[in-house]
């Protein structure tokens, strides 16, 4: 490899000057807190998907918290979820007391494998079931149909994990609006960004009256409405203990220009995906994602098949970074965290050996809109050289 070694962001967000201007608006108004941005921001976010609702929240976390409670995820119950996924999917049902029931990836993807569901549904452990929470990992949406014939088989509850998959349309709808509620990511590095938020989407009114509530300390009026309306705005009531996990209208008014620009992200994205697979598709040692309907291509998870290779992934990825790509993992299995390990004694690796294979094959490679073709090609070239001097 001959080239002039670069510097290639894992991420890099794509904000411009329409951004600037329009969070600098809201520092100017006076009205900094949640108001007619982040109410313009759920209208137009519902417009996008065909949700006849969307709330705007703090954080994914915050929207998968609100969503399970609202759909009655509690101590006396249970959810089932993937291994693969970032810790927070699962951690949300904890904060509420329920269990987490976790079912093994399929083994060609990094979607949960609804065969595993109905494992444990049919289990003794089954009727403790709430809710199915399905993570669409790098934006690839899982066999929604299937887990839908599994809930309505069942009787659960499916909450969709949207953080990686936006815009992600199928024949089915938008991933967020095929199971009871769908929850999205705005975090940095996310498809649209709002530094930190996210969004809840459901087509059920109650719910989402509930949502809205809950999302503000269980009180029964808004703040923005609390404000604006000509009834006295010091009146209102505490319903529920409710949560802080309101939007802000700066951070609203970044997204509403973010999701302007959403489906000229998505194509970007896609353009550099067919460059990567072109090139790392004539790889022995590299194994490309897979994909399916609707995929955002939020991430690019190239796989490594090992028996080609004399080094591991790690060494993999550490070369890499050596040479100045940004690179990471997507996911660590929750297996291996310490307090899941403690909650669990049985959830190890020998017993998810779809999860632990895919992690310990995987590298999450550079993909974000503003990636130059210099910048595609470098990493290409770094991965086959580094491929090539290490090949078995």
């Amino acid at each position: 490899m001959n080239a002039v070694k670069m510097n290639v962001p894992f991420f890099k967000a794509s904000i411009g000057s329409e951004e600037e201007k329009a969070v600098i608006d809201v520092m100017r108004s006076g009205w900094l807190t949640t108001g007619s941005q982040a109410l313009a921001f759920e209208k137009e976010f519902s417009e996008k998907v065909h949700s006849p609702f969307a709330l705007c929240v703090n954080s994914n976390t915050s929207g998968m918290i609100l969503a399970m409670e609202a759909l009655g995820v509690n101590r006396e119950n249970a959810v089932i979820t993937t291994p693969y996924t970032f810790v927070s999917t699962a951690a949300s049902a904890r904060h509420l007391g329920a269990d987490v029931f976790f079912a093994d990836i399929e083994k060609d993807s990094y979607s949960i494998d609804p065969n595993s569901i109905e494992k444990i549904l049919k289990s003794p452990d089954g009727k403790k079931v709430k809710a199915i929470v399905p993570v669409h990992i790098a934006g690839n949406v899982c066999n929604m149909n299937a887990i839908m014939n599994l809930a309505e088989k069942y009787n659960v509850k499916v909450i969709e994990d949207c953080a990686h998959s936006f815009p992600s349309k199928t024949q089915s709808g938008y991933a967020g609006t095929i199971g009871d509620a769908g929850i999205f990511s705005f975090y940095v590095t996310k498809t649209i960004t709002t530094g930190e938020g996210g969004m809840v989407t459901t087509k059920d009114p109650d719910l989402a009256r509930h949502m809205t509530m809950m999302r503000m300390h269980g009180m029964d009026r808004t703040t923005w409405d609390r404000y604006t309306s000509p009834k006295a705005s010091w009146i209102y009531d505490i319903v529920a203990s409710g949560y802080k996990f309101n939007l802000p209208d700066i951070l609203s008014a970044l997204g509403r220009e973010q999701l302007k620009k959403a489906f000229v992200f998505d194509q970007k994205r896609k353009d550099h995906v067919r460059r990567y697979n072109e090139e790392l598709g004539k790889l022995d040692f590299v194994k490309l994602p897979p994909t399916g309907e609707g995929n955002a291509w939020h991430l690019y998870l190239m796989r490594l098949d090992l028996s080609k290779l004399t080094i591991d992934r790690d060494e993999f990825a550490l070369q890499m970074q050596k040479r100045g790509v940004g690179i990471s993992m997507h996911f660590i299995p929750i297996f291996n965290f310490t307090y899941w390990k403690n909650l669990y004694p049985e959830f190890t690796a020998e017993n998810f050996p779809n999860a632990q294979r895919q992690y310990s094959e995987t590298i999450s490679i550079p993909l974000w809109p503003d990636m130059t073709d210099q910048m595609i090609d470098y990493v290409v070239e770094t991965i086959k050289d580094i491929g090539g001097k290490n090949h078995a």
